[in-house]
């Protein structure tokens, strides 16, 4: 459901300024310490035998490259959507979808079989079990260094973060999601010449500094975003998949909730 993002990041800004379950600031500081971060809060402990990680820990994690992070969800779920970076597993052999979890296997494969190798999962936030029965499986097959964010896709979402698609996530949402919307990222000379289907061009070289302003103020005003729901799906794409993050980047910080780049170039595409 659409609105799930923003019920879960309710529920999460609640449970910080509650202090409930927010880190705070180091010692000696106490006025900042008492003061809510919503990029620091984690939900309230739990018996799942792998520790909780907040969404400033895993942008940390995710920029320094010092753990490999799982998408432990299952490989549609992946292409359609996934936290760029992340990896996705091959599910273990005989699981039902209700219970779904991955394959421990895929992980060692992965990881070079080394269980002490910083580990961190998430699957589709608080109310979703794959990290949960995926952690439990991987500290009783002796992995030793395993973390989740349980918080998960719809928290990333909310607070601004962007996720990739793949090519088959592409292909699925266009038959599956008439109201996803496609931002083709190239100049538009280049879109003139040819793009897919129904898509919208919002050229990379022309975004501005700031929120509405440019390229994105202007699509605002003549429909090319629809500002008339902030929670559709939104792709976009370009010449490569860092002129489509760019773009996708800018139509996050316009508060769109649900924006996912292709992390390739337009030729795969067509």
């Amino acid at each position: 459901m659409k609105n799930h993002a923003v019920v879960f990041f309710c529920a999460v800004l609640a449970l910080s300024a509650a202090g409930i379950s927010c880190k705070t600031a180091g010692t000696g500081q106490a006025a900042q310490a008492s003061a809510p971060d919503i990029f620091r809060a984690v939900l309230p402990a739990s018996s799942a035998p792998a520790p909780e990680i907040s969404t400033a820990d895993l942008q940390a994690v995710l920029a320094a490259r010092s753990a490999v992070v799982f998408d432990a969800r299952p490989f549609m779920e992946f292409a359609v959507s996934h936290i760029p970076g992340a990896v996705n597993l091959a599910a273990k052999p005989g699981v039902s979808k209700a219970l779904y979890v991955s394959d421990v296997a895929e992980v060692g494969r992965v990881a070079g079989d080394n269980k002490a190798a910083p580990i961190v999962l998430y699957c589709n936030g608080p109310y979703c079990g794959k990290a949960v029965r995926l952690s439990a499986e991987l500290v009783e097959a002796g992995y030793t260094n395993v973390k989740r964010y349980q918080l998960g896709i719809p928290v990333w979402r909310a607070l601004g973060g962007l996720t990739c698609i793949e090519k088959e996530g592409v292909q699925y949402v266009r038959e599956q999601d008439r109201t996803a919307v496609l931002i083709d990222a190239r100049d538009a000379e280049a879109f003139q010449a040819g793009s897919l289907l129904f898509a919208r061009s919002i050229p990379a070289a022309e975004l501005k500094a700031g929120k509405d302003q440019g390229v994105m103020l202007e699509a605002k005003n003549d429909g090319r975003l629809p500002v008339e729901d902030h929670n559709t799906r939104i792709i976009v794409f370009g010449a490569s998949g860092a002129q489509a993050r760019l773009v996708a980047d800018a139509v996050a910080k316009e508060a769109f909730h649900n924006v996912a780049f292709f992390d390739g170039d337009w030729e795969e595409l067509r």
